[in-house]
């Protein structure tokens, strides 16, 4: 990874239809990463609708990462039990930021870019990058993988980008 290119913001809003993984429901939490920086949820007891609410801060650099998340549930005389893991590329979300910037146009609420659930992504409904209140912002769904159900809910905010230069 080369010098830090700029800041995301992922909010940690909660998830829907996790799977069981103690006797009639799970204790969970989120572990994020992106690079070598990670990130931690609070667990939320007996609850497979858990609501976190929790905003994390990241750097990135070029080439752009991709978040990665795993959902365990916590327990307390063994390790914690997987409850699922997801990815989500980030170059959408910088590739839109950087066409708003080279092209300085965008009204709030104007959407820059769709992204599309494909067998290569983890989305569970379409997702839109939009420029809301002076930021680039995209909220996703993420359909967990390697688990019976489950999905998660992400607000990610890209803060900090460094000012592009026209192509001359």
């Amino acid at each position: 990874m080369g010098e830090a290119m700029g800041q995301i913001k992922v909010e940690v809003v909660h998830g829907k239809r996790l799977v069981i993984r103690d006797f009639k429901s799970s204790d969970p939490y989120v572990l994020l990463k992106l690079g070598n920086q990670t990130a931690k949820t609070k667990v939320i007891n007996s609850c497979l609708n858990p609501v976190w609410n929790e905003e994390f801060s990241f750097t990135f650099s070029e080439p752009v990462g991709v978040l990665k998340l795993e959902v365990f549930d916590k327990d307390r005389f063994k390790s914690d039990d997987k409850m699922g893991h997801a990815e989500l590329s980030l170059q959408p979300l910088v590739a839109a930021a950087r066409l708003k910037q080279i092209l300085s146009v965008a009204t709030d609420g104007m959407t820059l870019r769709k992204v599309i659930p494909e067998s290569d992504n983890c989305l569970a409904t379409e997702s839109s990058i939009v420029w809301a209140n002076g930021e680039v912002r995209q909220d996703v769904w993420l359909r967990l993988c390697d688990v019976e159900s489950g999905e998660v809910e992400l607000k990610i905010k890209l803060v900090n980008l460094p000012a592009v230069s026209p192509a001359r």
